[in-house]
């Protein structure tokens, strides 16, 4: 059913309030799921598997083949021609569309989603100035006035009939204002792509994407249906419930066996509680919801993909290695052209794990290995990558017939950029003589060594410790032995002798001690040895000066415990204590509670 008045302004005399509000205008900006406003399309290609594109066996490239139904077993239909044009599709899809506002969603290699919400929030507020200025009060769950007009326009679009309490003579809602103006949107994108590309597209407008899906499928070729949400319940009432998205398969068939019967409008009657019952409470609350038109799943903008498969199910089945293998490089061929175009050549993106699957019979067997990293993907990688999974399965026995193989790589990531081999890290040729000579050129001169006293730094010392260090020096010198055995030595060796004998060091003559004063005044420093009061000419030889001192208190303190065992005399016979009582028979009396025993 079609309405073909123009817009006409409506009596504002006392008209009432829209049902909506102004928290569902500003949930129409944000795209929010449970938005009674939101606007979603799906759009389809007509007749995008029109022909056959085939790979042949031990092909390395797609062709087309008349005869290929007649070589079923050994050809594959090769789906490269259907992405080159779903891409350029869906490019035009979003030159089409604001830039700030695009939400789409690629389903499949001929299906798109597209929400709408945020481009027709902003047109509302653009054709409806009484709606851009704040809620009343600035409570947001104020009501929105009606809209200004009682007909809309819809245009050639296939229009649902509203269900069975609803008239056309009703005045409109924002939520009609809001799907007519996503009509209208949909209309100028099918009309660039005829265009541009020469294909026409069907699609569905609605307020979610199980609507929309099956909206598109409504009327085909080359129309838009428009399902309204006064329409929702007339719409899916003659459908079957497993034509619903995720109603098919094993839970479809699960339903029609525990209610016997196969329709929305059959299973509509049905109480949640008993749902529940026969399904589970998760599942038995999202049926009865979803055949009453609640969908709350959103459009995912995500365009990379995640994974490349490449498969063939074999009618007869393959019964050699070798058929296996010719079919491997099909389909490594396969995958690597759509890995280039992906981006793999240029480093964009590139996938980390290649997996293959055989099923001999009822038993299916995988193999995975990792893609190497430090190299470039190619297909010769690939293919000998897939042939070790192949013979990895061959070992275990018992692989033929075989009815399927499927190859497939995973886990992409983007590629590093801007990485360099160690080869960028070096200069060669002219240009490394060059950074050579000016390198040498710019090396600082090795500065000599004005002072080297050698050991003597060691013993610049102040007035006051010359007795102990001439004792201590005495006794660490070569040629002195220590009561413990040459720990003297030992010592003596850690300190530089710079060819100096004994008696040159333990010789404190006067001489010495003015060269010593005039050295101390000619390095005086901010380094002074706290003990000894002695001014250095660094924080290392402070370091060293200050060892020295530690190895003299260790030697000395060596030194004194040995001197203290040789000091004690040992005891002698003649100056044993003797007993101020003697025993005159020379045995001592027993004592108390002591008995003696009688030996013969």
């Amino acid at each position: 059913m079609s309405s073909s008045q123009p817009y006409q302004a409506s009596s504002p005399m006392g008209r009432k309030k829209s049902k909506y509000t102004y928290k569902h205008l500003a949930q129409l900006a944000l795209s929010t799921p449970t938005c009674p406003l939101r606007v979603i399309s799906h759009l389809d290609i007509d007749a995008a598997y029109a022909q056959f594109e085939m790979w042949c066996e031990g092909d390395e490239k797609w062709a087309y083949h008349d005869d290929a139904a007649k070589n079923i077993a050994t050809h594959k239909v090769s789906l490269d021609p259907y992405r080159i044009e779903s891409r350029r599709i869906f490019a035009c899809i979003k030159e089409i569309l604001p830039a700030g506002m695009q939400k789409v969603e690629k389903a499949s290699i001929d299906e798109v989603f597209m929400d709408l919400s945020p481009q027709i929030h902003s047109i509302l507020l653009d054709r409806y100035p009484e709606l851009a200025g704040p809620a009343p009060y600035d409570d947001l769950t104020e009501n929105l006035p009606l809209p200004p007009t009682t007909g809309l326009d819809w245009k050639a679009d296939a229009l649902i009939d509203l269900d069975g309490d609803e008239t056309e003579a009703d005045d409109p809602d924002w939520d009609d204002i809001a799907i007519l103006l996503g009509s209208e949107i949909v209309r100028a994108v099918r009309a660039v792509i005829r265009e541009k590309l020469q294909y026409t597209c069907s699609a569905g407008i609605a307020r979610n994407k199980m609507l929309a899906k099956l909206g598109s499928a409504y009327k085909k070729p080359n129309q838009q249906t428009v399902v309204r949400n006064r329409a929702i319940q007339h719409f899916l009432s003659d459908f079957k419930y497993t034509k619903i998205r995720g109603l098919g398969g094993k839970l479809g068939e699960e339903i029609v066996s525990a209610f016997k019967m196969d329709t929305v409008k059959d299973l509509l009657p049905v109480p949640v509680e008993q749902l529940k019952r026969a399904l589970g409470d998760d599942t038995g609350t999202w049926v009865y919801e979803v055949i009453r038109g609640t969908d709350l799943g959103e459009v995912n903008p995500r365009t990379q993909i995640k994974s490349m498969l490449s498969a063939k199910s074999f009618r007869p089945t393959i019964n050699t290695l070798e058929q296996a293998i010719r079919w491997l490089r099909i389909f490594v061929a396969d995958i690597y052209s759509r890995l280039v175009e992906e981006g793999v050549s240029e480093n964009k993106r590139r996938p980390k794990t290649i997996n293959l699957h055989h099923r001999q019979g009822g038993q299916t067997r995988s193999r995975q290995a990792p893609i190497p990293q430090g190299k470039k993907i190619d297909e010769v990688t690939l293919f000998d990558l897939a042939k070790n999974l192949l013979h990895q399965i061959v070992l275990e026995g018992r692989v033929w017939p075989c009815a399927n193989l499927s190859l497939s790589v995973g886990g992409f990531e983007d590629g590093v950029v801007g990485n360099m081999g160690i080869g960028a890290f070096l200069v060669k040729g002219d240009e490394a003589k060059e950074l050579n000579s000016s390198t040498r050129d710019e090396r600082p001169e090795k500065r000599r060594r004005v002072d080297d006293r050698g050991i003597q730094k060691f013993f610049s010392k102040a007035d006051g410790s010359e007795h102990d260090d001439d004792e201590f020096g005495a006794q660490e010198l070569p040629g002195v032995v220590s009561a413990e055995g040459g720990y003297a030595d030992s010592i003596n060796s850690l300190l530089p002798t710079n060819g100096l004998k004994h008696q040159d060091i333990t010789g404190h003559s006067a001489a010495s001690s003015s060269l010593q004063q005039q050295q101390q005044q000619q390095h005086i420093t901010d380094y002074i040895c706290t003990r000894c009061n002695i001014h250095l000419e660094s924080a290392d030889t402070l370091q060293n000066h200050q060892d020295w001192h530690f190895a003299k208190d260790l030697h000395n303190e060596d030194r004194g415990h040995s001197l203290s065992k040789a000091q004690i005399p040992k005891p002698s016979k003649q100056n044993r204590p003797s007993s101020s009582k003697k025993n005159p028979t020379g045995r001592s009396k027993p004592e108390k509670g002591q008995s003696k025993l009688a030996f013969g």
